[in-house]
């Protein structure tokens, strides 16, 4: 074996190895420093007090009615526009993947998906405001040219329904990208088989089609969740204190000069990484037993 391991094959092969390890490297730095780092230094001051004691009270503190309440505005914020924005976007991506529409609307719906997914934060919270905010370009173009004042009849974009319109337009191009290559792994050979046996478009969609499909629409469905639950800075931007939010509590215990108490930010920060981290389990569970479908 050391005979081998001298020749000029057995040189090149551990070359090969360590520069295959060379361009990992930088991937696995950031990853330690930037990802897995911060967490254990969330998760060590969660359990820790001011003086630098351990204990339990900051995850006690997270049952409290105040906490209570903003996990459930933010649970119940991501669960309506992940569902919500699963559903339109899967109607969308068959649309363009299935409909027999035109080959280049498929690249530019991809691309603008690809653009909107990231586009988030303080300057999607300035578009929404300057689009549909109370002297918005399409609230004042309603109201000139339709006769109809949008806000005089309920709607108000600082609210817990505007927020979660101003979620969707991140959340439905996501899933058009998630979705997309499970469409294009539906093979036309099912389709025709279940053609053959006299199968109808809607019972080929509710007996192969969805079923195939189902794992990637709930793992989707729970990386949608974790997106939008972890999303902080469109609601501060775009509601302020008008709507609690996890996040929006987080940055007040950590930065706020009112309600600082930082060791209770990474109590809630834990929090939300025990939440999201779970939502993302549950989609890299669902999407290897799809994979295992579509091959």
């Amino acid at each position: 074996m050391p005979a081998v391991s001298t020749t000029p094959s057995g040189a090149r092969r551990r070359a090969s190895a360590l520069l295959t390890w060379a361009g990992v490297l930088p991937f696995l730095v950031f990853a330690v420093l930037f990802l897995i780092l911060p967490t254990l230094n969330i998760v060590i001051g969660a359990f820790r007090s001011p003086d630098g004691h351990a204990t339990f009270d900051n995850i006690i503190a997270l049952f409290s009615p105040s906490i209570l309440a903003a996990f459930w505005v933010s649970i119940k914020l991501s669960l309506i526009t992940a569902l919500l924005g699963c559903l339109a976007g899967f109607l969308l991506a068959a649309a363009v993947v299935l409909g027999g529409l035109p080959g280049w609307l498929r690249g530019t719906v991809l691309t603008f998906s690809g653009v909107a997914s990231n586009f988030a934060g303080v300057p999607l919270a300035f578009a929404f405001i300057s689009t549909l905010g109370r002297v918005g370009l399409v609230t004042v173009l309603a109201r000139d040219w339709l006769g109809v004042n949008i806000y005089a009849i309920g709607f108000n974009l600082l609210t817990f329904a505007g927020l979660a319109l101003t979620y969707l337009y991140f959340q439905i191009p996501l899933m058009v990208l998630i979705i997309t290559p499970a469409l294009d792994g539906l093979k036309r050979e099912w389709r025709e088989a279940a053609s053959i046996l006299g199968a109808t478009g809607p019972q080929y969609w509710r007996m192969v089609a969805l079923p195939v499909l189902w794992p990637s629409l709930l793992g989707t469905a729970a990386l949608l969740f974790a997106n939008s639950f972890g999303a902080v800075a469109t609601a501060m931007a775009l509601t302020g204190s008008n709507l609690t939010l996890v996040p929006i509590k987080l940055f007040a215990q950590i930065r706020g000069d009112v309600l600082n108490d930082p060791h209770l930010g990474y109590a809630l920060a834990f929090g939300m990484i025990v939440l999201t981290g779970a939502a993302n389990l549950i989609y890299i569970v669902l999407r290897m037993r799809a994979e295992r479908w579509l091959k």
